[in-house]
């Protein structure tokens, strides 16, 4: 699993830390605190100096610029600390620029006034410890290394601390990491204070529909290799027995009719099967899966199925089942006479959507099955959004990542 912050990268492979980007990354997101803290102070001081201004306007000017520079430090503190935190929190997904509204979404607004509050104590006081960290960290070997530019050194000296210095410059990199770290740390928990619950909850989320997924396809293996293969032996024997018996005995006629009950029950087993994890999805794909709903479905169902080849397997399993219910829900409620399904993939994320030109009105608070569609897209990390006006048509739409986060 690729680390996400820079002390899970420093603390998991702390030989590999040199060989990746994160000592640069730490680097950048200290110097841009330091140099942004330090602008702001050099900016004030020469408010201060200039001898155009009076004392008491110079002064107001320069209190006027630190107020200024601590209003921008907290929405700087957000915009860098992607750099060495890729948290939940470093972005959001953007709105759809179009289609339905996602049911049941409200946007918080962010609190100003600690934001405003951490970004004063980052220009006051931690920014030039962001700076003192790297002057400190890099300054020593950077010495050591111009040692052979002193005119009082000895050549030995000289060698010594070149050779000093160029040792010491990779361990450089621990302080200013470790450091950008627990800084990106407290900057998560001042900004962002509910982000470690959030992407503990769709963690567990992942874990747990791993596991169902897992268990799923474990009874839909022992209902293939076991209780199929059993009637379908079965269904043979009976066939045979019949024919050895007299025809028109009562024997055969017994025969006859455990015969057609055992295929019965072995269409029902199949469709089970299906049900719980459907081959054709596993061997030919979404495309293919959706052709089969489809062909199977009462209502009229146009198709426009473009992706360019597989996708993850929990995409895809979201995306049949979602298709699978929407279309059973359309024949069952809309009253519709068409249907149209299209699914595509752009920017790593697969969209499926979903039309019907029945009744509308569709309303995930007066029933389960909406709430158990938009519950399974969640479980993915998507979304599921809804257009459903009286009259029609309704549209649903499901917008599937191709990546989620980890269960680990």
């Amino acid at each position: 699993m690729t680390p996400r912050t820079v002390l899970e990268a420093l603390t998991r492979s702390p030989l590999g830390f040199l060989r990746t980007g994160w000592p640069w990354r730490a680097l950048g997101y200290l110097l841009s605190g330091g140099v942004f803290a330090t602008a702001a102070y050099l900016g004030a001081a020469g408010l201060l100096a200039a001898s155009s201004f009076g004392t008491l306007t110079g002064g107001l000017c320069a209190v006027a610029v630190i107020v200024f520079a601590a209003a921008l430090a907290g929405p700087l503190e957000r915009r860098r600390l992607p750099l060495v935190d890729r948290g939940d929190s470093a972005g959001a997904r953007p709105e759809p620029r179009g289609g339905p509204r996602a049911a049941g979404t409200r946007t918080k607004p962010r609190d100003g006034l600690r934001a405003a509050g951490y970004g004063a104590v980052s220009v006051l006081a931690v920014g030039w410890m962001d700076l003192a960290v790297v002057l400190v960290s890099l300054g020593i070997p950077g010495f050591l290394l111009l040692t052979p530019l002193q005119p009082t050194v000895a050549p030995w000296q000289g060698v010594a601390g070149t050779v000093a210095g160029a040792l010491l410059l990779p361990v450089a990199a621990y302080p200013i990491g470790a450091w950008a770290g627990v800084r990106a740390a407290v900057t998560r928990a001042v900004l962002f204070p509910r982000d470690r619950e959030l992407r503990d909850v769709v963690r567990s989320r992942a874990r747990l529909v791993d596991a169902f997924e897992a268990e799923r396809r474990r009874i839909e293996r022992d209902l293939h290799d076991g209780a199929q293969q059993r009637l379908v032996a079965l269904t043979v024997k009976l066939g045979l027995a019949a024919l050895d018996l007299p025809p028109g005995s009562t024997a055969a006629k017994e025969v006859g009719e455990a015969h057609a009950l055992a295929k019965e029950a072995l269409t029902e087993l199949r469709e089970l099967i299906r049900g719980i994890h459907p081959q054709i999805l596993t061997e030919r794909g979404l495309p293919a899966a959706v052709r089969d709903i489809a062909g199977r479905c009462p209502v009229t169902a146009d198709l426009d199925l473009d992706l360019p080849g597989r996708l993850p397997a929990f995409a895809e399993q979201t995306a049949y089942f979602v298709t699978a219910e929407a279309l059973t829900n359309i024949a069952r409620h809309s009253g519709a006479g068409r249907c149209r399904v299209t699914v595509r993939r752009d920017d790593g994320v697969l969209r499926l959507d979903i039309e019907d030109d029945g009744r509308g009105g569709a309303d995930p608070a007066r029933g389960t099955g909406l709430t158990g569609l938009a519950d399974r897209i969640a479980a993915a990390d998507g979304r599921m959004l809804l257009s459903s006006p009286p009259g029609g048509p309704t549209l649903l739409r499901a917008e599937i990542p191709c990546g989620r986060p980890s269960a680990s």
